[in-house]
């Protein structure tokens, strides 16, 4: 069976009927900010940021944490344009989802417009240094990113 990749959110709720706990993931060039869901789809929160290498640790890793938290699907930032086309990074998350199909879970791809600027003004708000931001703002975007799909998913805003 082939693993669900999708930007439809009607199409990943159907493939977790009983919900569970959701991976989110902001994926840059040198990082992967993470953050992780109650089983209820209530509440994001901030997680680690790994050093994004080869494919094969990074799938490692994403696949420990997978199975710590018994996740059952997995948020990817999909960094649209803002006029909401593809270019080179939209295509490049998306082959970074073919390869986590690998891990057997559904994915969804979300629109990350401004998830890192959302982050940043909500790190600012906790007056926290900049040098501090630096090396939260990856997580802090993957929670900005799952909290709108889980909002959208759990609001019945399909």
């Amino acid at each position: 069976m082939e693993t669900l990749i999708t930007t439809q959110k009607a199409e990943f709720r159907s493939a977790l009927p009983a919900g569970g706990p959701l991976m989110g993931l902001d994926l840059g060039t040198r990082t992967i900010g993470t953050a992780f869901c109650d089983a209820g789809w209530h509440f994001a929160s901030p997680a680690r940021t790994l050093k994004r290498g080869k494919f094969g640790a990074d799938r490692q890793a994403l696949e420990k944490l997978a199975k710590e938290r018994s996740i059952a699907g997995i948020v990817l930032g999909l960094p649209l344009n803002m006029n909401a086309s593809e270019g080179p990074r939209a295509q490049a998350s998306r082959a970074y989802a073919r390869n986590l199909g690998v891990l057997g879970l559904p994915i969804l791809l979300w629109d990350e417009r401004w998830s890192t600027a959302d982050a940043e003004r909500g790190l600012i708000g906790q007056d926290m240094s900049r040098a501090k931001r630096a090396d939260r703002i990856d997580a802090a975007a993957a929670a900005v990113i799952l909290q709108g799909a889980i909002d959208a998913l759990s609001g019945g805003i399909l």
